[in-house]
């Protein structure tokens, strides 16, 4: 997580980022890579803090392993230097379910980000949506950014763009993003969709499934789910399907799948191994409709995944801790490759943003970016408010998507105007143009 924090973060000229770590290694191996400082030592200790520059310093994020450091950290940083904001990784629901425990009369803590939850949320959306391979939430859920794979079968495989209005007439989308063969597409009214691309698409929550019948034929919904590791995101993800889906957990560790089963209402816990092909088999992994690898080790996630999908379980996701591992993984015989690091980001971005920035998501391991951003003001002192979005000099690669109005979701076409305190969902496939979308909303009041 904070290699990854690091390294996204370094990368805006805005940002002069400092690491801590207690291991030379890894601070040697990131200098080696990015333009940062890094101080070694314990990262909740006054010490290390003020040598890492944190009197002067506008944030502190706390991503180890341990969330009592973490929390620690962001107290000191508080209570000795006042540092305006504090974000901590905290990973126990023992902390996190308890509303006073952070906050003004509480532990210093500004924002916690739980990467197991994230993760989990993001897991559901796509057993929810057979076929996506990505379901990402804007507008607390009111808007979602799909991205799918088309194939043959789907209507609007071999049409134009322009021909989506007239095959959905009861509903709206706005398709943000194509990439073929890994190369991204300028979707206009005349381009057509062909078989094997991947497209992002922008609609509300609604009208999802609507819009993925276009692209590929409907598959079921995802009723057997088998899920290996019973740790903090297993257990989580089976908590919250059991009540919908017929889960099975496996779980290597027989004191943990016992726990694990006892928290767990209808869930089957087995204790076993998830590579195991005769546990496979007996548990008929070939009538599963979603084979979810969420242990911690990624090489036993990569090697179930693969085997279940070949013994026919219907689909097929591994958690990959290197984020560069998943398009290999994809291109093979595992359907959705889980990237924690890059579902957490989005987070921590959304808090380091420039202006008045709700959401944020990382996509295609980084290089492209999905936003949710508030414009204030009005025509006078906005570059937005008041135009039309055919009249909005957009940087190059970024597609406004659509736009959020009170509860109203509005699908943004040309002649779409904005209004003040709209919520604008926005779609950079370069990533490196985001300081140019911050500064064409810099005249807003609220942005700095």
């Amino acid at each position: 997580m904070g290699r990854t924090a690091a390294y996204h973060l370094s990368r805006e000229e805005a940002n002069d980022v400092t690491v801590i770590d207690q291991d030379e290694d890894i601070l040697r191996d990131l200098q080696d890579r990015l333009d940062i400082r890094t101080v070694n030592g314990n990262a909740s200790s006054p010490r290390i803090l003020e040598a890492a520059g944190i009197a002067s310093a506008d944030i502190l994020v706390a991503l180890t392993n341990s969330d009592e450091v973490n929390m620690l950290a962001c107290q000191v940083a508080w209570t000795l230097y006042r540092t305006p904001k504090k974000i901590a990784r905290v990973r126990s629901a023992d902390y996190t379910e308890r509303d006073k425990l952070f906050g003004e009369n509480g532990i210093a803590v500004d924002l916690w980000i739980s990467p197991e939850q994230l993760v989990t949320e993001y897991v559901a959306r796509l057993i929810r949506y057979p076929g996506a391979l990505q379901v990402l939430d804007f507008a607390d859920g009111r808007v979602r950014l799909v991205g799918i794979r088309a194939l043959q079968g789907g209507p609007l495989v071999g049409q134009a763009l322009s021909t989506l209005r007239k095959h959905i007439p009861s509903a709206d989308a706005r398709v943000a993003a194509i990439y073929r063969a890994g190369k991204s597409v300028k979707p206009e009214g005349t381009t057509v969709i062909e078989d094997g691309d991947e497209v992002f698409f922008l609609a509300a929550r609604d009208d999802i499934r609507v819009v993925m019948k276009e692209l590929r034929r409907e598959e079921a919904p995802a009723r057997r789910v088998v899920i290996a590791g019973g740790g903090n995101i297993g257990l989580r993800l089976a908590g919250e399907l059991e009540s919908k889906n017929q889960v099975k957990l496996i779980e290597r560790d027989g004191k943990r799948a016992r726990r694990v089963s006892e928290q767990l209402t209808s869930t089957t816990v087995l204790h076993g191994d998830a590579a195991d092909e005769e546990l496979l088999l007996e548990e008929n992994i070939d009538s599963a409709d979603v084979f979810a690898a969420l242990t911690n080790s990624e090489e036993a996630n990569i090697l179930s995944a693969m085997l279940a999908k070949r013994l026919g379980a219907h689909k097929v996701m591994a958690l990959i801790n290197k984020p560069s591992y998943a398009e290999l993984i994809e291109s093979g015989s595992i359907d959705v490759a889980i990237s924690p690091q890059t579902v957490t980001i989005g987070s921590l971005l959304a808090h380091v943003r420039r202006g008045d920035v709700v959401r944020v998501h990382s996509l295609r391991r980084g290089a492209a970016e999905a936003l949710e951003v508030v414009v204030h003001g009005d025509a006078d002192s906005s570059k937005v408010i008041g135009r039309r979005i055919e009249d909005i000099s957009l940087p190059e690669g970024t597609t406004l998507g659509a736009v959020v109005r009170g509860e109203d979701v509005i699908i943004a076409h040309h002649d779409t105007t904005v209004q003040p305190d709209d919520h604008l969902i926005l779609f950079l496939t370069d990533r490196r143009h985001i300081e140019a979308v911050e500064k064409l909303f810099q005249g807003s009041a609220s942005f700095l």
